[in-house]
């Protein structure tokens, strides 16, 4: 086990109770939500190098998304929430992530599930799941298991004991469960099917494991959950996994992976700012100059306005992708005979937007000690994170695939990979 382990949560009820009817939620509005946004990214904005430095996660940060209701963005009006869209979400994570990229990565399995179940028709099951988020609760999760040969084999089992369930095993990039409340994770039934389980953090026998040892996005907790014969009640249980939900769960695909690109935008942004800083600050002319302020450099100008057009470039990618996306929410909810179409669109604009995204970032953030010179790299300054951070996001899914896959379509129309509701 790490030494930075969060809680072994152990001693938590072992039935879990129902919210409270809609009277005791809060109706929460679109409006005020984003207008926090930006006061919540100035607070986080303030110590974020401190906790980089002593590696502190931001267990605060989430009790104030909680207390604001951003994880209420995406549940629709008709259901008591604030009716935001996919857009308005992509806003508030690059805003968070231009203070601290770990906060919106965190917050990423949130908000692949309520884009989820605002698409899915309203079970009990999911009904149950919305009036959590707008009770203000938080979901992280797992599907993903260290050691298979190759990502998103399950193992874990799901075993039935006298009307219930027992869960043993361990599942890794739990990113953001532990600031979490609750917990959906994927896990084998006994016929050896996947399905999916919705817990509480607080059920005896979860243990969650901060041992996330990644060179970036080092305070996301994207460690270990262990189940200790963890009890499932039945109604706890989803009898399908969620990249199985037909369109909704394609949809979602995509939606996941522009969360990570809104992150990406938002620490291109964050890089811009701070090479500025240090330029004006502490910045010194190039040998062959003939200016005395760094700020008034041709060569050091040259690089910034680079890496400012590039922050530009990203971000326009990355709301115009929101939109289609959401046009594709939409669709998927109102049972659109063009659907699939808006779907498979949002797809292929995720997978090119992604390419893009990281080829302009890791350049801009490569290009940020051009300007800086050696004395930029001191690890005092911390520039290098911005890096790190980009190039452990950018590693979640082999990129070069995606250009594969693209290519396949636009030679030869295939769509396997872009309609298999899985990542690529």
């Amino acid at each position: 086990m790490s030494d930075h382990a969060v809680a072994v949560l152990a001693d938590g009820p072992v039935l879990d109770s129902t919210p409270a009817p809609a009277p005791a939620l809060p109706r929460w509005d679109r409006a005020q939500i984003l207008a926090q946004v930006p006061l919540l990214a100035d607070a986080l904005r303030e110590q974020a190098l401190h906790r980089e430095r002593k590696r502190e996660l931001p267990f605060w940060a989430f009790d104030r998304v909680r207390e604001l209701g951003l994880g209420t963005l995406l549940v629709p009006v008709e259901l008591g929430g604030p009716g935001g869209t996919l857009e308005d979400v992509t806003q508030l994570l690059v805003q968070l992530a231009e203070a601290d990229s770990n906060v919106p990565h965190a917050l990423r399995l949130h908000f692949n599930l309520t884009a989820l179940w605002r698409t899915v028709p309203l079970t009990d099951f999911h009904r149950r799941q919305v009036e959590r988020v707008l009770a203000g609760k938080l979901f992280g999760g797992a599907s993903t298991e260290a050691g298979t040969a190759k990502p998103g084999i399950v193992t874990t089992p799901l075993t039935r004991e006298d009307g219930h369930y027992r869960l043993n095993g361990r599942k890794f990039y739990s990113t953001g469960t532990a600031y979490a409340d609750y917990a959906a994770i994927t896990v084998l039934d006994e016929s050896g099917k996947n399905v999916t389980v919705v817990l509480p953090l607080s059920r005896a026998g979860l243990e969650v494991v901060d041992d996330w040892d990644g060179m970036g996005q080092r305070l996301t907790a994207s460690g270990s959950l262990v189940f200790h014969h963890v009890r499932v009640e039945p109604e706890e249980l989803l009898p399908v996994s969620t990249i199985e939900l037909g369109l909704a769960s394609r949809h979602t695909s995509a939606w996941r992976q522009l969360i990570l690109v809104a992150t990406a935008a938002g620490i291109v942004r964050a890089l811009l700012r701070d090479i500025g800083q240090y330029v004006r600050d502490k910045g010194r002319s190039t040998l062959h100059s003939n200016v005395d302020q760094a700020r008034d450099d041709p060569f050091i100008q040259n690089v910034v306005g680079g890496i400012a057009a590039a922050s530009h470039a990203i971000d326009t990618l990355v709301f115009d992708n929101a939109r289609v996306l959401e046009r594709g929410a939409q669709a998927v909810r109102r049972q659109s005979p063009d659907a699939e179409d808006i779907v498979l669109e949002g797809a292929l604009a995720t997978a090119k937007t992604q390419w893009i995204v990281s080829r302009l970032a890791l350049q801009a953030a490569e290009q940020l000690f051009e300007a800086g010179g050696a004395s930029a790299t001191s690890a005092s300054l911390l520039l290098d994170r911005h890096w790190r951070n980009l190039r452990t996001i950018f590693s979640h899914n082999p990129l070069q695939h995606k250009l594969r896959v693209l290519g396949d379509y636009h030679l030869n129309g295939t769509t396997t990979v872009l309609t298999s509701a899985r990542v690529f």
